[in-house]
C-alpha cells in the first residue's frame, strides 16, 4: 500500500492566507510540512505538529499561500480549507471535520454565507486598516484621515457581527467552524497593529458580543499553535525600523 502523499504549505508564516491554512489543519489535527517561501533565513525550525523548513522556493501558484497534496495543488486560503475538511475526512477526525465545515446542508450554507461575508466584507476593509495602521507607525507623515475612515468602515462591519453574535455563540452554527476560523487571522492582525489595549479599546469599544467571541475563539489550543509558529519565524526576521527613527539616525553624524 502506497503512503499516504505528504501535505505541504508553502508561504510566509506571518501571512494571513497561511494562518487560515494553519489553523484549520491544526484544528484538524494533520501533520503537514510548512514551507518558507521568503528564504530571509535559511536556519531550520521544528514545531510541534509541523516541520517548519527554510527555503528559497516560491509559492508554485504564485500566490500568498499553496496547498501541495500529491498531484493537488490549490493556492485560496478558504478553497484549501474546504479541501482539508471534505477530502482528507478519517475516523475520528471525521466527525471534526463535519463539526468545522457543517453536519448537513443547512449548517453548510450557514457556514459559506459567513465565509462570503469573512472575504467580501470583513478581509478588505479590515486589511487595509491594518496596513494603514503599520504605515502610521512606520511614515514620516502618517495618514490619520485614512485610519479614521477605515475605523468607521472596520467598526460599521463588526456593528453587523455584534448582533448576529448577540444571538449566538459563534457565526453560523451551534459549535465553532471555518466561520469562525477563517475571520481569526484578519481580526489577529487588525488588533495587533491597532495601537495596544487603547487601539483595542477603541475598534471593539461598546461591540460587547464581538468582544466575547474574539476572546472566546482566538483562545482555542490550534489558534495559539498558529500564534507560536507566527511568533518563531518572526524570531528570525530582521526588526521592521520606523521610517522617523531611520530618518533621525541619517541624520545624526557618527565618530
Amino acid at each position: 500500500m502506497a503512503p499516504a502523499p505528504v501535505l505541504q504549505v508553502f508561504g510566509q508564516p506571518t501571512s494571513t492566507d497561511v494562518a487560515r491554512v494553519m489553523a484549520c489543519l491544526f484544528e484538524r489535527d494533520l501533520h503537514f510540512e510548512l514551507v518558507r517561501t521568503d528564504a530571509i533565513t535559511k536556519r531550520g525550525l521544528n514545531l510541534a505538529a509541523s516541520c517548519f523548513v527554510d527555503t528559497r522556493y516560491c509559492c508554485p501558484g504564485g500566490g500568498h499561500v499553496t496547498l501541495k497534496h500529491g498531484d493537488t495543488y490549490l493556492t485560496d486560503s478558504r478553497d484549501i480549507c474546504r479541501y482539508v475538511c471534505t477530502e482528507l475526512p478519517r475516523g475520528r477526525a471525521a466527525r471534526e471535520a463535519q463539526a468545522l465545515y457543517g453536519a448537513g446542508s443547512l449548517e453548510r450554507a450557514s457556514i459559506e454565507k459567513w465565509l462570503r461575508a469573512e472575504a467580501r466584507c470583513f478581509n478588505p476593509p479590515s486589511s487595509e486598516l491594518a496596513s494603514n495602521y503599520q504605515q502610521q507607525h512606520l511614515a514620516l507623515t502618517p495618514d490619520d484621515e485614512a485610519v479614521a475612515e477605515g475605523e468607521r468602515r472596520v467598526r460599521a462591519v463588526m456593528g453587523v457581527y455584534d448582533g448576529a453574535l448577540a444571538r449566538t455563540r459563534y457565526l453560523a452554527v451551534d459549535e465553532f467552524s471555518l466561520a469562525d476560523l477563517c475571520h481569526l487571522p484578519g481580526a489577529h492582525r487588525l488588533l495587533a497593529v491597532a495601537g495596544g489595549e487603547r487601539g483595542k479599546r477603541r475598534l471593539l469599544g461598546s461591540l460587547e458580543h464581538v468582544s466575547r467571541w474574539y476572546h472566546d475563539v482566538s483562545a482555542r489550543p490550534a489558534w495559539r499553535r498558529v500564534v507560536a509558529v507566527q511568533s518563531a519565524a518572526r524570531d528570525l526576521m530582521p526588526p521592521l525600523v520606523p521610517a522617523r527613527r531611520c530618518h533621525e539616525e541619517l541624520r545624526t553624524p557618527t565618530n
